[in-house]
């Protein structure tokens, strides 16, 4: 942590080659981490690029608490996240163009399943973060509870939890809406 933290005032003192050795020690591990994620090589190659541009901006709003690998663990998949759910955005938008095409004569339907998509996006965001994230990388990206746990360093137990209080959550709050557009999700289990 010592070595880290004396690169990290070295490239913010305007030593930029300093950052090579920071990319150095964590491209194979974060690599190994996203591609977990994603599945892809060519994807997880691109996100760990991304992710080193977005520590490399946000070194000066390290606190110092903690140590640095977790923080970048941390930016990382938070880039990987905020990825996730453009992408996801997008397929929507391209289902609903496809439901367009298909169901042009009832725009009703189409509304319908954008708003849906809408508020389930909304409920899932105002979980708390680890939560959040959890069933994000659970069921949008459909990773088993070990690859998550191994992901977030949690015990297998702490994601089962973690995932059932989250779940549990949105469907008190579909629950909450009475006959809304959620109505037959409150009924998965």
């Amino acid at each position: 942590m010592e070595e880290e933290m004396q690169w990290i005032n070295e490239v913010l003192s305007g030593n930029k080659q300093v950052y090579a050795q920071i990319i150095n020690k964590y491209k194979n591990p974060l690599y190994a981490t996203i591609l977990r994620m994603t599945r892809n090589q060519q994807d997880a190659a691109d996100l760990v690029q991304e992710a080193f541009i977005k520590v490399y901006h946000q070194l000066g709003k390290l606190d110092g608490q903690g140590s640095f690998s977790s923080w970048i663990y941390r930016v990382a998949i938070n880039h990987c996240m905020d990825e996730f759910r453009k992408k996801r955005h997008k397929m929507i938008e391209n289902e609903m163009r496809e439901d367009h095409i298909r169901d042009s004569n009832n725009p009703e339907v189409i509304f319908l399943k954008k708003e849906r998509n809408r508020q389930l996006e909304k409920l899932i965001g105002c979980l708390p973060e680890e939560e959040r994230m959890i069933i994000l990388l659970r069921y949008a990206n459909e990773l088993s509870y070990s690859e998550i746990g191994e992901l977030m360093n949690l015990p297998l137990a702490a994601v089962r939890n973690k995932l059932h209080r989250a779940k549990k959550k949105l469907r008190e709050t579909i629950q909450q809406e009475k006959g809304g557009y959620f109505h037959e999700l409150s009924n998965e289990r």
